[in-house]
């Protein structure tokens, strides 16, 4: 290939992805503004367990990942016998950890806002939240194996438009499941729009059912219109099997540990900030799915990093792997640095656009303008990320997240926030990613990632 044509390849894998990922954030949008239209109260609840959410969807994705980075390298190798018969043992194999986990977050669920030291008016609505989302984690743990597994055969497009699906449809669940029967005039004429007016409860539905949804979708694109993976008419086990669950937990337990000890330094910054007030805690919360706007176009591009990484390791082409590293951390860092000055020149406009509290708008206006600093380097970090997943480097890639993490941000943020405030908090954040972005950069150039790659066959 030359380089215009792997430059080609590279921006249609990961343009549907960034839409995918911009489309998710789009929505995170809207639903923060239902949320936020009903007080601070509300959006603290939310903001109280957004953590410890995503912490379980971490872990369904890395166990989604042990499986998806597999396939990815038979369909390199033109072994589309054996990428099928990976994906019929992670059906069962990820449906067993997913009820599972979903168990364990029921049980945390009452306990679990009293330990982040949440407010008392606001810990019972959060434990409803963060309950509902639990139950419901094997739905969301079907739609990250089926996407992942359409992105590894290289399709990015289909997983794209469900997720833009999702967060219409999330957007469309809330609008009745949070606000209450209401008339609402639109170009002169008065509406009757019903409603459910379960506040932040009808918010846990709408997402749990957009979800629900997108997950029977995906599954049918994969196991029915799938070239490469489509299971219809084709025979094979479906019981897991000792060699390729080795392989899946090579790839995901230094993953599923990054997200354990990642979310944790992420739970643990929420018990920092929730002293500091609700303002404080609903602020920090919107200011964080406000950056995602500019972060996620970085996901995007390393979910096609890791799926062209992952081919090509396959196909054994070394040199495919160096150069498709180099053009997607350059396109992630070209497109989030743009992204930071559009967040620091527009943060007051979007923290107004998700809450009409004016204290909780200037806080996180400027907490978005010390992070818009930290970008680019944390678009390195993220895109690296994605390579060395592809190329089966995982361990050395986790620990430098969790060294950054928990040793330089937790630390600074403990520090800074008993004189600062949530100011404080904010510029850990920034240093601590311009460290990790710095630490993925110098293992990248270094190319001892390349030599994971037979991890995945050995």
């Amino acid at each position: 290939m030359t380089l215009k044509e792997q430059l080609r390849l590279t921006i249609n894998l990961s343009t549907p992805a960034i839409l995918a990922q911009l489309s998710m954030i789009i929505m995170q949008y809207i639903d923060a503004a239902m949320v936020g239209s009903l007080g601070a109260d509300d959006s603290a609840a939310i903001g109280l367990v957004s953590a410890s959410t995503w912490l379980l969807g971490g872990l369904l994705s890395a166990a989604a990942m042990g499986f998806t980075v597999q396939v990815a390298h038979h369909i390199g190798a033109n072994d589309s016998n054996e990428a099928r018969s990976v994906l019929r043992q992670s059906l069962i194999s990820c449906l067993i950890f997913s009820v599972s986990l979903a168990l364990i977050g029921a049980a945390i669920s009452a306990p679990l806002p009293h330990w982040l030291r949440g407010n008392e008016t606001i810990c019972e609505k959060a434990t409803t939240y963060f309950l509902i989302l639990a139950l419901c984690l094997p739905f969301l743990q079907i739609e990250f194996l089926a996407g992942g597994m359409l992105r590894s055969s290289g399709n990015m497009k289909v997983p794209g438009m469900l997720n833009i699906l999702m967060c219409i449809l999330d957007v469309a669940f809330n609008f009745f499941f949070i606000f209450p029967t209401r008339d609402v005039t639109v170009a002169g004429f008065q509406l009757h729009i019903p409603g459910f007016g379960l506040g932040v409860v009808g918010a846990a539905t709408g997402t749990v059912l957009a979800e629900l949804v997108t997950c029977l979708l995906m599954l049918y694109f994969l196991l029915a219109r799938s070239r490469d993976l489509k299971l219809t008419n084709t025979r094979g086990s479906y019981r897991p099997t000792k060699q390729c669950l080795k392989r899946a937990y090579k790839i995901s337990f230094p993953i599923g540990l990054q997200h354990v000890m990642m979310s944790g330094a992420y739970i643990a910054t929420t018990a920092i900030v929730a002293p500091l007030g609700n303002i404080a805690l609903a602020a920090n919360i919107f200011a964080i799915t406000a950056e995602s706007l500019c972060y996620m176009p970085g996901y995007g591009i390393g979910e096609a990093a890791t799926t062209l990484v992952g081919q090509s390791a396959g196909a054994a082409r070394k040199d495919l792997m160096k150069r498709f590293a180099t053009i997607t951390v350059l396109l992630g860092v070209a497109t989030m640095t743009v992204m930071g000055v559009l967040m620091y020149t527009c943060a007051h406009l979007m923290m107004s656009f998700m809450s009409p509290v004016d204290a909780i708008i200037d806080l996180g206006t400027q907490c978005l303008r010390i992070e818009a600093w930290a970008e680019p380097l944390y678009a390195t970090a993220i895109v690296s990320y994605g390579v060395m997943v592809g190329a089966g480097d995982t361990l050395i890639p986790s620990i430098l997240n969790l060294g950054s993490i928990w040793i330089v941000r937790i630390t600074l943020a403990i520090l800074l926030a008993a004189s600062m405030g949530l100011i404080g908090v904010w510029i850990a954040m920034c240093i601590e990613l311009c460290v990790r972005g710095s630490l993925f950069l110098i293992r990248l150039t270094s190319g001892r990632w390349i030599k994971k790659t037979s991890i995945i066959k050995s």
